[in-house]
């Protein structure tokens, strides 16, 4: 009996850079990227943790720009698609298409799970020359199944490749998962990704619990390196897959390596679950409240748990985080009656 395939989306380069604040060269993103092209991995994201453009004082400087980065990187990438991410009102279509003369060839429109309509525009372009669109929601979490899908239709009805789910805040449970995954299946005619962070330890679980609900591409990192406690680590799901009978594509032994001759050298402190990244999840907030979070709390004598649990139940978004002192205050109003 022939395997199901699923396709390994490897984003080191991506989500990795928050974890290494944005600090990778030449030289670290060609071998990473060179490493992942010979083990088989089917796509590989470069960008800014932010997507492309989005090196700034607001979001962290790049060392290096990420275009010379993409173009390092396609003239040793000679299997897999070089995939960038692209955040509506960070990067603009003309950002895109400096991208593809940078070399990549598949772009991963990012949105809020609720605004997929602001895509539009450049998934349309990016197909218009010639690259792979993929629709990204992004704290879907937030969305129900219904929601889910009513906005991956938008997706799909301006051509894009397939869906991705991210669960940003890693919130998700397993049948968080399974409810979504399937709904979608049962409701889109494009294939479905999915991409976890693993602040409450489900990373992989999850990833499993989406592969078996039918998604067929799913984000990972080498060694888990990236935002919070981290993304699905690459080696350890290419070995739980190919324990469960798939097939990715990748070479375990080889990709072993990579993550541990390569990946793990470079990185800037273990990639743990601690108290911030597990309190991130458990609230299922985004992990840019946590600076400002510490701050308020401090202010107010609060404990900083106690306002992410309440940002959480509120149900925060990015863009918000000057509305956390005002949860602080009123937190700590409460705490004096």
């Amino acid at each position: 009996m022939e395997k199901r395939k699923i396709k390994i989306v490897d984003t080191t380069l991506r989500d990795g850079s928050h974890a290494v604040s944005h600090s990778f060269t030449v030289e670290q993103a060609t071998a990473i990227a060179g490493g992942l092209d010979k083990v088989g991995v089917s796509l590989i994201e470069l960008s800014h943790g932010d997507g492309i453009a989005g090196s700034s004082i607001n979001y962290g400087m790049s060392k290096v720009p990420e275009m010379e980065l993409l173009s390092a990187a396609s003239k040793v990438v000679k299997n897999a698609k070089l995939t960038v991410l692209l955040l509506p009102g960070i990067g603009t279509i003309e950002d895109l298409q400096e991208a593809k003369d940078n070399g990549a060839q598949a772009v991963r429109v990012a949105t809020h799970v609720t605004e997929a309509d602001i895509a539009i525009q450049h998934i349309k372009y990016a197909k218009s020359i010639g690259m792979m669109a993929v629709g990204f929601l992004m704290m879907s979490h937030m969305g129900s199944p219904e929601k889910i899908v009513e906005q991956a239709k938008i997706f799909e009805e301006c051509g894009a490749d397939y869906i991705n789910l991210a669960d940003s805040a890693g919130h998700m449970v397993p049948d968080d998962v399974r409810a979504r995954i399937s709904a979608l299946k049962n409701s889109i005619g494009i294939p479905i990704g999915f991409h976890s962070h693993n602040n409450l330890g489900l990373s992989v679980a999850n990833s499993v619990a989406a592969v078996e609900e039918g998604a067929s591409y799913i984000d990972v990192t080498c060694r888990g390196l990236g935002a919070g406690a981290g993304n699905t680590q690459n080696e350890v799901l290419c070995a739980v897959l190919d324990r469960l009978g798939y097939d990715t594509g990748v070479d375990l032994y080889g990709i072993m390596d990579v993550a541990e001759e390569i990946v793990e050298p470079i990185m800037q402190r273990p990639q743990v679950v601690n108290t911030a990244s597990l309190m991130l999840g458990y609230a299922g907030v985004y992990s840019s409240f946590l600076l400002h979070t510490y701050r308020a709390a401090e202010k107010f004598h609060l404990n900083p748990r106690d306002i992410l649990v309440e940002l959480g139940r509120r149900g925060m978004v990015g863009g918000q985080e000057d509305m956390i002192i005002d949860v602080a205050f009123e937190l700590s109003q409460q705490k004096t009656r």
